[in-house]
C-alpha cells in the first residue's frame, strides 16, 4: 500500500503522540494507517506498509484490539484477518476517555475513597485534608463523565462547540 506525503505525516505524528501518550510508536502508527484506511487490511499490509516486524504488528493488533479500537473483520475469499478501526471519531474519542478512565482514573478514585476511610490518628491532618478535598474533586470528574457519556453525539458537539459561551451563561445564572 503505498501512502500519500499527509498520510505519512499523519501517521508518524500519530506514532510520536502515542509515546507521549503512553502507547508505544508502533501502536499508534498502525492505528493511524487503519484509522485513515478506507478499508480492512491484513497483518501483511500493515508490515509492509509501515516497514516494521510481523511480530511487532501481531502485538500491537492485540492491544489496539484490547482499547476496542481496532476489530478483526473477514473478507470473502480471503482466510486472513482483516483489522479496521473504529471510524467514527467522536466514538473513538469516546472509546479512549472511557479506557483511560478505567485503567488510571477508576484505581486513582478507588485509593483515594481508601485512604479517605482509613482514619489514622497519628496520620498527618494536612495530609488527611488533601486527601479529602483531591477526592471531592475526582468524584465531580467522575459524576460528570457519567453524565457527558450518555449524551447523544449531537446534544454533545453542541455543547462543545459552545465553548466559552458556556461561561457567560453561567455567570449569568449565578
Amino acid at each position: 500500500m503505498n501512502l500519500s506525503p499527509v498520510a505519512e505525516k499523519f501517521i508518524l505524528h500519530w506514532g510520536e503522540m502515542g509515546t507521549r501518550w503512553g502507547v508505544s510508536r508502533t501502536v499508534a502508527q498502525i492505528h493511524a494507517l487503519l484509522y485513515l484506511s478506507e478499508r480492512a487490511l491484513h497483518a501483511e499490509e500493515i508490515v509492509d506498509t509501515l516497514s516494521v516486524a510481523r511480530s511487532n504488528v501481531s502485538t500491537s493488533l492485540k492491544e489496539l484490539q484490547g482499547w476496542g479500537l481496532v476489530k478483526v473483520v473477514h473478507v470473502i475469499g480471503d482466510r486472513r484477518d482483516h483489522f479496521m478501526s473504529l471510524q467514527d471519531i467522536t466514538e473513538l474519542f469516546r472509546v479512549i476517555v472511557e479506557e483511560r478512565k478505567r485503567r488510571e482514573f477508576d484505581p486513582t478514585l478507588a485509593l483515594l475513597r481508601e485512604c479517605a476511610s482509613e482514619v489514622d490518628p497519628r496520620a498527618d491532618a494536612f495530609a488527611q485534608r488533601k486527601i479529602k478535598t483531591t477526592l471531592e474533586f475526582l468524584e465531580v470528574l467522575n459524576r460528570w463523565h457519567d453524565e457527558m457519556k450518555g449524551l447523544p453525539i449531537p446534544f454533545l458537539m453542541s455543547l462543545l462547540r459552545m465553548g466559552g459561551k458556556v461561561q457567560k451563561l453561567l455567570r449569568k445564572a449565578a
